[in-house]
């Protein structure tokens, strides 16, 4: 499945034993990209020795709120915990790591190959003199790219190669999650259009982190201002059955019949996971036509009380933390 079932943003790692050259990194990555920069090896090592035990923990979190559905617990609103207990903690985990090839104290493959636990993307910035070195160390698969110093729009370049790893699905989310879903949505997520659509439409709502459940059937996203929103899924079959459902709730003949035709999903499973305070509401849906079968979707807005809210924040959290000082000599 390439479609990706948890997304959060990943903080970046810079190092480079030139000054100048570091600051320079910087000060042209994006404003909204969490970027610590590291001088020297030895402290960049220990930092991402460091993030795999926050990792596992983290992920233990996550693996957690599966196993606790497994026994009878409803996972929205576990969910929604783990983002206001968090603290937004999660953020400062790297995802990649940006390393210059020529240090005189220790080069940059050494460097990265003292981390073998750490599960982030690796970038080596080259010399002319070292692109053969990185060639071999890609085919061996010690890094994932290779960019040379001297490329042209080498800000750009680097940029869209650190946005490509940061998109790229982490494995041991991907299986945590992978859990909750039945086969027939595991196709449905699997099928190329439908995985755009979704893709497409997330990007509009901007959300800066989302997972993709299976009970019931959506995507839970999150703003960087800490606003949650639950995207519904409903497969075309389903209708039939949502639409019973809401008549026997009282709804109207005429929403009934939006819900029957596709035209209208209501969110009543979301009433279930939070509770009566949360009043269903009919939205107008959006088809994600695959290669084979159809996929419903509508955007339903959580109340703040049970958002996470501009306290435990990305945007927060990048306020507190997202200063790019450069590390004492």
């Amino acid at each position: 499945m390439s479609f990706t079932l948890y997304r959060r943003p990943g903080g970046l790692v810079f190092l480079d034993d030139d000054r100048d050259y570091l600051e320079m990194l910087g000060e042209v990555m994006p404003p909204d990209w969490f970027v610590r920069l590291f001088l020297r090896p030895i402290a960049c090592i220990e930092l991402l020795q460091q993030d795999c035990q926050l990792r596992d923990a983290d992920a233990w979190s996550q693996q957690q709120i599966v196993n606790r559905w497994r026994e009878g617990a409803l996972l929205i609103p576990q969910i929604l915990q783990y983002w206001r207990g968090d603290g937004a903690a999660r953020f400062a985990l790297a995802q990649v790591a940006v390393v210059d090839y020529a240090m005189p104290a220790m080069s940059g493959l050494r460097m990265l190959g003292e981390l073998t636990q750490w599960p982030g993307s690796r970038i080596l910035l080259t010399g002319r003199a070292d692109e053969q070195l990185a060639v071999s160390a890609f085919n061996r698969g010690l890094i994932n790219q290779f960019i040379p110093k001297q490329s042209p729009e080498l800000r750009l370049r680097l940029i869209g190669a650190i946005q490509d790893l940061r998109h790229q699905p982490d494995k041991r989310h991907q299986q945590i999650w992978y859990a909750t879903l039945s086969p027939a949505q595991h196709a449905l997520l699997g099928d190329p259009l439908i995985g755009e659509a979704l893709e497409n439409l997330m990007r509009q709502q901007g959300w800066t982190e989302h997972v993709v459940i299976g009970a019931p059937f959506g995507v839970l996203g999150l703003d960087a201002r800490g606003n949650a929103s639950w995207l519904q899924l409903e497969p075309e079959e389903n209708l039939q059955e949502l639409a019973e459902i809401a008549l026997s709730q009282g709804w109207n003949a005429s929403t009934v019949e939006d819900i029957r035709s596709g035209g209208k999903l209501i969110d009543l499973e979301l009433q279930l996971a939070l509770g009566d305070s949360h009043q269903p509401q009919p939205r107008e849906s959006l088809v994600m036509r695959g290669d084979a079968r159809r996929l419903y979707a509508a955007i339903f807005p959580i109340s703040e009380s049970f958002s996470p809210g501009l306290t435990a924040s990305y945007e927060r959290f990048l306020a507190s933390h997202g200063e790019r000082r450069l590390p004492e000599d």
